[in-house]
């Protein structure tokens, strides 16, 4: 609520500012305070020890600051760490492997707030900075499954006596509003093309299908199994000692996670202090250590990687969040702006390969279909490489499946080869309140589709058959380009989730690796040798673009600015705040299907795994 209030106080003196002095000087003054701290000396001291917080998100499309977050900082002195692009941090891991004047990384924060496949790039970039004979030191007063995932790569692991380790296994909750709607005379009809293709089990069931049941489980275990491969061979565990803590305790307090060999030491904050002065050769104090943040580590050598001028250029490409219909809002894909970036990008000589670095899960059929069409057109042209990210599933998978090679993390939820529609009728809530229709037509079908009544059986026989063409064209699709007959990938479609490990055995993805490794294969692919630079898109809008587009006409409304601070959520420890954030992204995921045939290509649901 107070960080919510604050951008309500923003956005009011933002208002205020415009009214009293305009907005050519609004424009002006803010835009000074913006780019005022850019230009300081470098941050950076020798001895310094870079600091990593698990808090703060490290997001696929490289983030920019809106108008409330900047003045709102200005106005409380409270600068927050903005998210981190992914990119800059596997780039800024590996600058600080050689850069002398860094010392040792430090991890803090307990509640990471990326997903499991983000944090498994950043561990092995992590791994690398420790091969220059770097030391990594982890320390909270506590972590789950998640956060212990990536701070077991640390070499010292220490836990706050007042602390406690979560590592019980891996769940996934489904939220299920068919009572709900039932209740209050919502009516939900659903058709769908796959017998896995669960997407609709939401509105129309009160628990889970046999084959969501099935598929679910079959996911968990594909990604429990590599928390306990990684996780193990960091802290020298077999699969069998680390699953045997798991069923004999789950919940740790220090001394225990000590004994059993999760931790190295228990300490208290002052005496972590005391070690990390070591570290840097610097006199004991008890306020801090000579650090730098890797938020700021990122700001310094961005100057130096944006000056590359070399003439070829890989274009990274973000494709995140749900896929719509027409422009889009920030954090979505919008197909009809996609396609036209991606149109763009093929027609520039200067741009020899293009990687897409795909987290999505799906979504509007007919924007999925544009985009990948577009896809196509390029990889005639020149290679296109696929970098999925914590998903890439149904839309996300059709608009990877045409390029030359696709990569995924083993922890990457891929598949969902599917297509549903939903339909909604409110005759049942409207008549209970006194609210009729009375429809004149010229044709047996000319309502189709109406709220007014549920349809016929008739009806919906024809948008059956409009999502079995769909889902065979999706087929067809991915037969054309990847090693897979008809007979073959039909039993591992069927709207089918699968972890990137098990996907790579079933030829749905080429190889096991990050964006880096998609990056240097599309190098290799067009033959750039050492020679090229990158290019982003879409691209960031420059502060002073927000700052007018918040003023003059933003699409986006006050509570979806409030979604936009929401996007990647921290993890609250309150059951109720974690609650209600579940529900307002399932209501926002329902916002988001705007197919004009109400057609999607979208991931079974939002999974909840912890």
């Amino acid at each position: 609520m107070r960080d919510f209030l604050k951008y309500v106080l923003a956005s009011f003196v933002a208002i205020l500012l415009f009214a009293g002095v305009g907005v050519g000087f609004l424009i002006v003054f803010v835009t000074a305070i913006a780019l005022s701290g850019g230009e300081a000396e470098s941050l950076i001291e020798d001895q310094s020890i870079l600091t990593l917080d698990l808090s703060v998100p490290i997001v696929d499309t490289p983030p920019s600051s809106t108008a409330e977050q900047i003045i709102g900082g200005v106005l409380t002195g409270n600068v927050e760490e903005q998210p981190l692009s992914l990119r800059l941090v596997l780039e800024a891991l590996e600058a600080a492997a050689e850069d002398d004047r860094i010392v040792g990384l430090y991890i803090e924060g307990s509640g990471a707030a990326s997903g499991f496949a983000t944090l498994r790039e950043v561990r092995q970039a992590v791994e690398t900075f420790q091969a220059a004979n770097k030391p990594v030191i982890a320390y909270d007063t506590g972590w789950n499954e998640r956060s212990y995932y990536f701070v077991s790569v640390a070499d010292q692991v220490m836990l706050n006596p007042n602390g406690l380790i979560e590592i019980n296994g891996l769940s996934s909750e489904g939220l299920f509003f068919a009572g709900a709607l039932e209740k209050y005379g919502i009516g939900v009809s659903a058709i769908r093309a796959g017998q896995y293709k669960s997407a609709v089990e939401p509105f129309t069931r009160s628990d889970r299908s046999p084959e969501e049941q099935a598929q679910t489980e079959e996911l968990l275990g594909a990604l429990w199994g590599e928390f306990l491969t990684t996780a193990g061979a960091s802290r020298d565990l077999t699969i069998s000692s680390l699953q045997a803590i798991v069923n004999r305790q789950g919940l740790l307090l220090p001394e225990e996670a000590l004994e059993a060999g999760l931790i190295d030491t228990v300490a208290y904050g002052d005496e972590v202090l005391t070690h990390l002065h070591e570290l840097t050769d610097e006199e004991a104090n008890e306020s801090s250590f000579r650090q730098v943040s890797l938020n700021n580590y990122v700001r310094e050598l961005e100057s130096d990687w944006d000056s590359d001028t070399s003439k070829s250029r890989i274009a990274i490409v973000y494709v995140e969040g749900n896929i719509v219909s027409g422009e889009g809002d920030i954090g979505q894909i919008g197909g009809d702006r996609f396609a036209r970036i991606l149109r763009d990008i093929r027609l520039d000589e200067e741009i020899a390969a293009v990687v897409l670095r795909v987290n999505s899960p799906g979504g509007s059929a007919s924007a999925a279909d544009k985009i990948a069409r577009e896809v196509q057109l390029i990889q005639a042209d020149k290679p296109v490489i696929v970098s999925m990210g914590n998903l890439a599933a149904s839309g996300g998978y059709l608009i990877a499946t045409h390029s030359q090679t696709i990569f995924a993390s083993p922890n990457t939820i891929t598949g969902s080869i599917g297509v549903f529609g939903l339909l909604t009728n409110f005759q049942d809530i409207a008549n209970r309140n006194g609210i009729t229709w009375d429809v004149v037509k010229t044709g047996e079908y000319a309502d189709i589709g109406t709220v007014s009544r549920p349809p016929t059986e008739e009806e919906l026989s024809i948008f059956q058959r409009f999502v079995n063409e769909v889902y065979d064209d999706f087929l067809q699709n991915v037969v054309e380009s990847r090693p897979l007959s008809r007979a073959e990938l039909e039993p591992i479609a069927q709207g089918r989730v699968w972890a990137g490990n098990k996907a790579q055995s079933l030829a749905l993805i080429d190889e096991l690796g990050g964006l880096n490794a998609a990056v240097a294969a599309a190098a290799a692919a067009a033959d750039l040798g050492e020679d090229w630079s990158i290019a982003e898109y879409p691209e960031p809008r420059s502060f002073e673009t927000e700052l007018v587009q918040q003023l003059f006409g933003s699409r986006l409304s006050p509570f979806q600015h409030l979604y936009r601070q929401l996007d990647h959520p921290k993890q609250t420890h309150d059951p109720l705040a974690d609650e209600l954030q579940r529900v307002r992204v399932e209501l926002e995921t329902l916002r988001s299907l705007n197919d004009p045939r109400d057609i999607y290509t979208r991931l079974p649901r939002n999974y909840w795994i912890e």
